[in-house]
């Protein structure tokens, strides 16, 4: 009698042990704006992941262009459609709530992608806290330690929260350096970046640095700077967006970018959602990728966006 328990509890032992994964049969996308590189590239890094997976996962990327009830009905369309996996980023990271659980009442696993949004399986992001301290270091050291400071500031999600977070840590550290102004939303576009840094401009006479949340406000703000005849203000930001490897490359008053890969972003993001399938919850549900400082000296070296990806 126990020789034939042990057999039998050996054979399920077996069966559970060689119990096939779940496959990856499709994976649904929802971005700010497919009209952005940075989303393009996380579109195209999910994509090259999920085939890694299983060659015919069908990778379906919407454009919400920032728009809650445009969001919504993309992830109901998912939710229709029976993706496995939905990687979301949130055009509002708590008010998406709804909708992340009306997936994963359906068995969808929802992983959060560049900003954390709320009910999210898990989360991958970059690790903005550090891209702002390194990018306001270096804006630190170019200035000396001292002088008048803008933090540029943008829309208010958790990446833009947490990379002025890192930035104002940082600049904290050298007493010389006054902050004039640090909570204008330039709402992360260039168009943004050139009008709020108009207006400074215009207020601040002395002014040595100015940090910007993302690129496209780097690049509005410089061309502020050429409109109002501005020299010796140093602009550092976020991103690594093939526009600022030409700029640092140019004649501009931009001189650092803390980069984010947005193709490997993705790729983990596919990879977590698909471990999350199969029973294996990470560690730790926000996952933080870390940021590396692109400046005139390595540029010629920086491996951008759109660079090609085996």
């Amino acid at each position: 009698m126990l020789k034939r328990l042990f057999i039998a509890g050996a054979a399920l032992a077996a069966a559970t042990a060689a119990a096939p994964a779940k496959e990856l049969k499709a994976v649904g996308i929802t971005l700010g704006s497919l009209g952005n590189p940075f989303f393009v590239a996380l579109a195209k890094g999910a994509e090259a992941k999920a085939k890694e997976i299983n060659p015919n996962a069908k990778v379906t990327a919407a454009s919400a262009d920032y728009d809650l009830n445009k969001q919504f009905n993309q992830i109901d369309n998912f939710i229709a459609s029976g993706v496995d996996i939905i990687l979301l980023n949130a055009a509002d990271p708590k008010a998406i709530v709804s909708a992340v659980k009306r997936a994963q009442q359906a068995g969808i696993v929802v992983v959060a992608v560049d900003v954390a949004a709320a009910g999210a399986d898990a989360t991958v992001q970059t690790n903005n806290v550090q891209a702002g301290e390194i990018a306001c270091q270096f804006l630190s050291d170019k200035i000396g330690g001292k002088g008048n400071v803008v933090i540029q500031n943008g829309p208010q999600v958790s990446a833009v929260i947490d990379r002025v977070k890192g930035c104002k840590a940082v600049l904290a550290k050298s007493p010389g350096i006054k902050i004039l102004s640090d909570d204008q939303d330039a709402k992360g576009s260039r168009d943004g970046g050139l009008n709020v840094m108009q207006g400074h401009l215009t207020r601040f006479p002395d002014l040595a640095g100015v940090f910007t949340i993302n690129d496209p406000q780097a690049i509005g703000s410089d061309l502020a700077m050429k409109q109002l005849n501005r020299k010796n203000i140093v602009i550092t930001s976020v991103d690594g967006a093939p526009d600022i490897e030409a700029a640092l490359k140019g004649t501009t008053s931009i001189m650092a970018s803390a980069s984010q890969d947005p193709f490997a972003m993705a790729q983990q993001a596919v990879q977590v959602g698909y471990d999350i399938m199969n029973g294996k919850k990470p560690a730790d549900p926000m996952i933080l990728m870390p940021s590396t400082l692109i400046t005139r000296d390595n540029v010629g070296s920086y491996r951008g966006w759109s660079a090609p990806r085996s």
